[in-house]
C-alpha cells in the first residue's frame, strides 16, 4: 500500500472519529426531556432536574468547542506535512532512535497537553464552580497541572524509552520484550498507586476508630474478606463530588473513601457502597479485567512491530524513511477503529461486571441502602440518569443509575 494511500485512510479515520464523537454527543444531549420524566420522580425534582440539564448542556458546548479546536489542529498540522517537519528537526538533534523518539513523543504530548489547558480551566472555574462543584483553588490548580503533565511525560518517558530500546536490541520480537515490561509496570502500579502516586496529589489518612469502620469490617469479615486498610482521602479540597474506590492487589489492597462521601452518605449507604466494590473482588472482576488488558497489550505490540518498519506509514506523515516515533503516530490513528470495537466490548463486559458487584451488594448486604446510596452520588454529581441508548452502549462503563435500580430490585422480588 502506497504512502498516499496511507495518508488518505488517516484522514478518513480522523474525520469520521470526529463526526462519530459529534453526532452520539448531539443524540445524547437531544435526548434529554425538558420534562422531568416519571422514572425520575423522588429522585430528582423539577429544579434539580433543570439545573442538571443545564450543566449537561453547558459541558456539552464546551466539549464541542475542545473536540473541534482539537480536530482542527490536528488536521492542518497533518496536511501541512507538521509531522514530517517536526520529526526532521527532531532527527538532526540525535542520532540515537531511542532519544529521537521520546522528543518526537514527548514534545506532541507537552502541546496536546497545553491545547487542553484552557478549556479544562474554564470548565472547573467557570462551569463546575458556577453548580458548586469546584473547591479547587487557582494554586492547587495549576500545581495539580505541572504534577500531573511532569508525572506523566516522567514514567511514560521511561517507559517508552524502555520499549525503543527493546526495539533497537532485540529487532522482530522487540515486542514480546516491550509486552513483558508494559506488563509488569501495569502490575507494579496496580499494586502501589495508592502509596506512591496519590500522595503527589491528596492526603490520605486511616479511617477513625468508630461504629463506620466497625460496620465495615463486619461486612468484610461475614463475606470473608480481608481488608485492614481503609482510608480517607480529601477530596472536597477539589470538588464536591463523592467516590469510594478499592486499589492494590493481595495484601497491598485498600479502600479508599473520599470525604465527600462521609459527608454525604449514611453509614449503611457507604458500607453498601464498598459491599459493591468488594462484590468485584469476589468476582474476580478485577484480576479478569487486568488479565484482558494484558492480551489486549500483547495483540497491540504485535500488530505493531509488523507494522514499524514499514516505510509508507512514516512517508504518509512526512518521513523520507521508516522511522519509529513517525510508525507509532500513523499506527496508533489507524489502529483507533479497532480500539473502538474493543472499547465496546469491554464497557459491555463491565457493565456485565457492574451488575454482578450490584447483586452480591444487594444478597450480602442491603439492597436498598445501595439504591438510596447510589441515587445520592448520582445527584450529587448531576449525573445524566437518561443517556441516549446508543452513547451509553458505546462509552458507558456502568449501566445508567435508572437500569442498576431495576435490577436491584428484582434480586428481591
Amino acid at each position: 500500500m502506497s504512502s498516499e494511500i496511507i495518508f488518505f485512510i488517516i484522514v478518513v479515520f480522523l474525520c469520521l472519529d470526529f463526526v462519530l464523537e459529534r453526532v452520539l454527543e448531539s443524540l445524547n444531549s437531544k435526548h434529554m426531556s425538558p420534562v422531568l420524566p416519571d422514572s425520575l420522580k423522588g429522585i430528582y425534582d423539577e429544579k434539580e432536574y433543570s439545573r442538571f440539564q443545564s450543566y449537561k448542556r453547558e459541558n456539552g458546548r464546551l466539549d464541542s468547542w475542545s473536540s473541534g479546536v482539537g480536530f482542527v489542529v490536528m488536521i492542518v498540522f497533518l496536511v501541512a506535512g507538521g509531522f514530517g517537519w517536526y520529526n526532521s528537526w527532531v532527527v538532526s538533534l540525535t542520532d540515537s532512535v531511542v532519544w529521537q523518539t521520546i522528543l518526537f513523543v514527548v514534545g506532541l504530548s507537552v502541546a496536546s497537553s497545553v491545547l487542553d489547558i484552557p478549556f479544562d480551566y474554564y470548565a472547573t472555574f467557570r462551569i463546575e464552580e458556577k453548580y458548586g462543584f469546584n473547591k479547587t483553588t487557582r494554586r492547587v490548580y495549576w500545581l495539580d497541572t505541572v504534577k500531573e503533565l511532569v508525572l506523566s511525560l516522567v514514567l511514560g518517558g521511561v517507559l517508552l524509552a524502555l520499549v525503543v530500546w527493546f526495539y533497537t536490541w532485540a529487532g522482530t520480537y522487540f515486542w514480546l520484550y516491550a509486552w513483558g515490561a508494559v506488563t509488569l509496570f501495569s502490575v507494579f502500579m496496580a499494586m502501589f498507586y495508592s502509596q506512591l502516586i496519590v500522595p503527589l496529589f491528596n492526603k490520605q489518612t486511616p479511617l477513625q476508630e468508630g461504629s463506620l469502620r466497625d460496620k465495615i469490617q463486619a461486612f468484610a469479615g461475614k463475606v470473608g474478606f480481608k481488608l485492614d486498610n481503609i482510608y480517607v482521602i480529601d477530596g472536597s479540597k477539589r470538588s464536591t463530588k463523592a467516590n469510594a474506590y478499592f486499589t492494590g492487589l493481595g495484601p497491598k489492597k485498600r479502600v479508599v473513601l473520599y470525604d465527600t462521601l462521609i459527608d454525604e452518605l449514611t453509614e449503611e449507604e457507604i458500607v453498601a457502597v464498598l459491599a459493591h466494590e468488594v462484590g468485584h473482588y469476589k468476582k474476580r472482576h478485577t484480576l479478569r479485567s487486568m488479565a484482558v488488558s494484558v492480551i489486549q497489550m500483547g495483540v497491540l505490540f504485535w500488530l505493531f512491530s509488523l507494522c514499524v518498519n514499514n516505510a509508507a506509514l512514516s512517508e504518509a506523515l512526512g518521513g523520507d524513511r521508516a522511522y519509529f516515533q513517525l510508525g507509532l503516530i500513523a499506527f496508533a490513528i489507524l489502529y483507533s477503529p479497532v480500539n473502538l470495537i474493543l472499547g465496546i466490548g469491554m464497557n459491555v463486559w463491565s457493565r456485565s461486571n457492574e451488575y454482578e458487584a450490584d447483586a452480591f451488594a444487594a444478597r450480602y448486604y442491603e439492597g436498598d441502602y445501595l439504591v438510596s446510596g447510589l441515587k445520592k452520588i448520582s445527584v450529587k454529581s448531576l449525573s445524566n440518569l437518561t443517556p441516549h441508548p446508543l452513547y451509553e452502549y458505546i462509552y458507558y462503563s456502568h449501566p445508567s443509575l435508572l437500569k442498576r435500580i431495576d435490577a436491584i430490585k428484582r434480586i428481591h422480588e
